[in-house]
C-alpha cells in the first residue's frame, strides 16, 4: 500500500447536469491550467469514478482539466432500464456539448477503456486521445469467459425478475475485483462505493461489456493512444491487453505492477501510470514502452 485512497475528488466543481435519458446526472469538474487539454475519466463496472481516479485526478489537475462522471445505473447515476457501451460513449460527447468542450481526450479502465474506444467509434471529431487501462478488445476471448458471455443474459434477466433483487448491491460481484492484502478500512470503503450501484444494473453492464468487441475497427484510431497494462491482471489478462496495445498504431505502451484493483492497493503507482500516458496521448504520441513497479 503506497498511500491511503481518496475518498474525495480534490478541487472538484460538484455540476447537476440533464444529459440525454439521464437527467440530473452528478458530474465533477476540475478546471486545472488555462487551456489545458480535457480529460474525461470513466471507471470501471461496479465502481464509481472517485472509487476507481480519486487517487490520480489531485495529480492530473495540475495539467489538465479533469471531468469525471458515474457510468450509467452506477454509483450517483438513476438506475438503468437498459445498459449500453454505446450510450455511456454517447453521454460523453453530450456532456463534452453542455460543458463547451470541443475536444477530449477520454480516459478508460476496465469497462471505461471499452467505451473510451466507443467514444472515438462514435464521436471521432471530438476525440484528441485515448487512455486505456487494464483493458481490451474484448472481454470473452477464453472458453470460460465466452461461456459467462452466454449466460449473462439469462442471468441478467432472473436477476430483473427475482423479487427484492434491487436492493442487493453490486458489491456481490465487484468483490471479486478485489485482492486480498488491503487495508481493512480500504477495502471496506471500496465495498461501500460500490454498494451504491445495484447488482442488476452492475450485472447488466458486465453482459454489455461481454457483448463487446472492436477487433474490426481498432486498427483504425488516428489519434494518439496510450495504453497501461496491468502486469499482474486476474481479470483482464495482460496478453490481452498487449494485443490492445499491438492493434493501435504507434501507442504508447506503460507496463504497470499491479492487478486490477492497482487504483485501491498503489494510488501513487497507479497515479503515476496514468499520468505518463495522458503525457505521452497530450503531447501527440511517440511510440515506446515504460515500466512502472516491480
Amino acid at each position: 500500500m503506497d498511500g491511503r485512497t481518496p475518498t474525495a475528488l480534490k478541487g472538484a466543481v460538484t455540476r447537476i447536469v440533464d444529459l440525454p435519458g439521464r437527467p440530473g446526472s452528478v458530474v465533477w469538474d476540475i478546471a486545472g491550467p488555462a487551456g489545458a487539454p480535457t480529460l474525461m475519466l470513466l471507471h470501471g463496472v461496479t465502481l464509481t469514478a472517485r472509487l476507481n481516479w480519486g487517487g490520480v485526478v489531485e495529480a492530473l489537475s495540475r495539467r489538465y482539466r479533469v471531468v469525471l462522471l458515474d457510468q450509467r445505473g452506477h454509483g450517483s447515476a438513476p438506475p438503468c432500464t437498459i445498459f449500453r457501451l454505446e450510450d455511456c460513449a454517447d453521454d460523453v460527447a453530450a456532456l463534452a456539448d453542455h460543458l463547451g468542450i470541443d475536444r477530449l481526450i477520454p480516459v478508460g479502465y476496465s469497462m471505461g477503456g471499452l467505451v473510451a474506444q466507443l467514444v472515438w467509434r462514435r464521436h471521432p471529431e471530438r476525440v484528441s486521445g485515448l487512455g486505456l487501462c487494464s483493458t481490451s478488445r474484448n472481454m470473452s476471448g477464453a472458453l470460460w469467459e465466452q461461456s459467462a458471455a452466454f449466460l449473462m443474459p439469462g442471468l441478467v434477466a432472473a436477476a430483473m425478475w427475482m423479487p427484492g433483487a434491487r436492493a442487493m448491491r453490486a458489491d456481490l460481484v465487484g468483490s471479486a475485483l478485489l485482492d486480498h492484502d488491503h487495508d481493512p478500512a480500504d477495502r471496506q470503503w471500496a465495498l461501500s462505493e460500490m454498494r451504491r450501484t445495484s447488482l442488476v444494473d452492475a450485472l447488466a453492464a458486465m453482459q454489455s461489456a461481454c457483448e463487446f468487441t472492436s477487433h474490426t475497427w481498432i486498427g483504425s484510431v488516428d489519434v494518439p493512444t496510450a495504453v497501461v497494462i496491468t502486469r499482474h491482471d486476474r481479470i483482464v489478462a495482460p496478453n490481452r491487453q498487449r494485443k490492445l496495445a499491438r492493434a493501435l498504431p504507434g501507442a504508447t505502451v506503460i507496463e504497470l505492477a499491479g492487478g486490477h484493483d492497482v487504483f485501491l492497493g498503489s494510488p501513487r503507482r497507479f497515479a503515476a501510470a496514468v499520468e505518463s500516458a495522458c503525457a505521452a496521448v497530450s503531447t501527440g504520441g511517440a511510440q515506446a514502452t515504460a515500466a512502472i513497479g516491480a
